[in-house]
């Protein structure tokens, strides 16, 4: 797709706003239509919102896919193939050796740990928007009814999401007890897991659900007891089965591991490009 100066208008930070300059909603699959090129919008199934881009001009369609995950999430809607001529695709799991394991399958190690460590409080280390309310949709799937204590980082998305129509079950403030919370799940943000503030729970255990936890040495340098591999990215088989689907000839790869998926798509038959991207880094996720 060659850059026009519509196809320019269309990604300016002015779109998608109305004659007084407040931004105008576009629900999934709505159309928005700037001179010969049309735009919408279609679930990622990164977190709860979460969209790739669609533009058509003419006869050529691009798809800018942001972050996504291929697996079920429930608090977000799926992922959405559509069929392209070029796609941008996310790229932070982009090497082989990242082959993330079933959600549910995780979650059970944490509470079969809960369960042995009776004595100890689990403290998870999750990021407060889209893996700590999906990590707590989790627990309440797999039949965890108690309490799940929050960081104050946590509590403003947490009750969003729960607006929203997700049910997060109870959750309480570790600040609203005195408690030491053993035996007790609490989520906060990674970087609240050795600081002064866990002082206060009951000898933790230290959990942190990420993608990059397949790395143990990542684990270990985090000072990570019992590493959750739960991602809410593609991992590499994902990235590549993504590709393949939406039978783009064109694949512009972006916000990763760059490399190692381009030198796939050129043994794919696909033509592959770094797209880099102003002040986007890898994410610790």
């Amino acid at each position: 797709m060659i850059a026009t100066p519509e196809t320019i208008r269309i990604m300016q930070i002015r779109m998608g706003r109305n004659a007084s300059g407040a931004y105008i909603p576009l629900e999934y699959e709505e159309r928005y239509r700037v001179g010969s090129v049309e735009i919408q919008l279609a679930p990622a199934g990164h977190v709860l919102g979460s969209a790739q881009v669609v533009i058509d001009y003419r006869d050529r369609r691009v798809v800018i896919s942001g972050d996504y995950k291929r697996v079920a999430d429930p608090t977000c809607l799926p992922f959405k193939i559509i069929p392209c001529d070029v796609f941008v695709t996310e790229a932070t799991f982009g090497l082989p050796v990242f082959r993330h394991e079933p959600a549910e399958k995780e979650i059970t190690r944490l509470l079969n740990s809960v369960a042995t460590e009776p004595r100890r409080t689990h403290l998870i280390g999750v990021y407060s928007l889209g893996k700590c309310q999906r990590i707590m949709t989790l627990l309440r799937n797999a039949g965890y009814k108690r309490p799940i204590w929050i960081h104050g980082a946590l509590k403003s998305m947490c009750d969003l999401y729960c607006e929203l129509g997700v049910n997060l079950g109870r959750y309480y403030l570790v600040s609203t007890t005195k408690d030491k919370l053993a035996g007790e799940i609490v989520l906060c943000p990674p970087s609240a897991l050795n600081s002064r503030w866990s002082q206060r729970l009951n000898n933790p255990l230290i959990v942190l659900a990420s993608g990059w936890m397949r790395i143990r040495a990542r684990a270990r340098q985090r000072g990570v007891e019992l590493p959750l591999i739960i991602s809410d990215h593609a991992d590499w088989y994902e990235l590549i089965q993504t590709i393949r689907e939406t039978n783009a000839s064109d694949v512009w790869v972006t916000h990763g591991r760059e490399e190692a998926l381009i030198r796939q798509l050129e043994l794919m038959g696909i033509n592959g490009r770094s797209l880099n991207v102003l002040g986007r880094e890898d994410e610790s996720e």
